[in-house]
């Protein structure tokens, strides 16, 4: 089997993860915005590269060689900004065997808590994830035009070292709001780099959700943070009473539990099936702290 050579479109946190997990044993290439943040992934061992919504020479070269193609970039209303700039490329990509794209659960709306799997109908509410499931479509169409496999990686919510409850009750910014029988869904950004090897390592398309296995009440994380810490958890602020930036509000808006079974049939296997299990080895190894100087794990 030939060398892989994966590029990164956005590789942000979860990109960070992703490269932190490969321990330099595959090329990997990512952009960012911003050229202050060309050594963070370095760190990660991705090699940087600037995109600003424009191809350059060098992005043009590298995606020549790349074989596994990775988009983590937020829609915007003219459209996937990736696609906007680079659609013909990709599609002239001469080693090109995989396309994955990091989407979001938020796909499916609010199901007033019931359970949803990737069959479930998307009923997006907000606008950004009604742009979401416009972007989702948009890649598998290019799959389908140019004949290759595209796996959608659904997401909720995001925590890992240097963003989790520890952190917030550490800074002071931990709340403990409560709506009574709503319930999240959660990710460790290390079981997204680990469920995006895996589909990787197989050339696996489709839809796939890419959760913990317990949604549960936010409030529960941070008290169970609070008690790994040994401190008191903040009181508890009814929601209709708490002050909320639009955004946190609308999240609170969508309630449903969201299964995970067809990553797991995939042959992926959880690192943190559930909160407690990241929150106990971020707290016993104190890497909590901050999500960029940590050593390699080994896959």
């Amino acid at each position: 089997m030939s060398e892989k050579r994966i590029f990164i479109f956005g590789a942000g946190y979860s990109g960070k993860a992703f490269g932190r997990v490969n321990a330099g044993s595959t090329t990997i290439f990512g952009t960012t915005r911003s050229p202050e943040k060309f050594e963070a992934l370095r760190q990660a061992g991705i090699a940087p590269l600037l995109f600003d919504g424009a191809l350059t020479g060098e992005i043009s070269d590298a995606l020549k060689k790349t074989t596994h193609l990775v988009i983590s970039v937020a829609p915007e209303e003219a459209g996937d900004p990736v696609l906007n700039a680079a659609r013909e490329a990709i599609a002239q990509m001469p080693a090109l065997e995989w396309i994955g794209y990091l989407s979001t659960v938020g796909v499916y709306g609010d199901y007033g808590g019931a359970w949803v799997n990737e069959k479930t109908t998307c009923r997006p509410v907000s606008k950004r994830s009604v742009m979401r499931v416009a972007a989702e479509q948009a890649w598998l169409k290019l799959g389908e035009d140019i004949g290759r496999p595209v796996a959608i990686l659904r997401l909720s919510g995001i925590y890992g070292p240097g963003r989790n409850g520890l952190v917030n009750l550490e800074n002071g910014t931990a709340r403990r709001l409560v709506k009574p029988g709503q319930v999240f869904n959660r990710i460790h950004c290390d079981d997204i780099a680990g469920a995006l090897w895996q589909l990787i390592e197989g050339n696996i398309s489709g839809i796939f959700n890419v959760t913990d296995d317990e949604p549960a009440p936010p409030q529960d994380v941070v008290t169970y943070a609070a008690s790994l810490m040994g401190v008191e958890a903040p009181p508890e602020i009814p929601f209709e009473t708490a002050q909320l930036s639009p955004m946190a509000r609308s999240f609170y808006g969508e309630n449903k539990r969201v299964a995970n079974a067809a990553i797991k049939a995939a042959g992926y296997r959880f690192r943190f099936p559930d909160y407690r299990a990241a929150f106990d080895h971020m707290w016993a190894s104190g890497d909590w702290r901050d999500g960029e100087a940590r050593s390699p794990m080994k896959r």
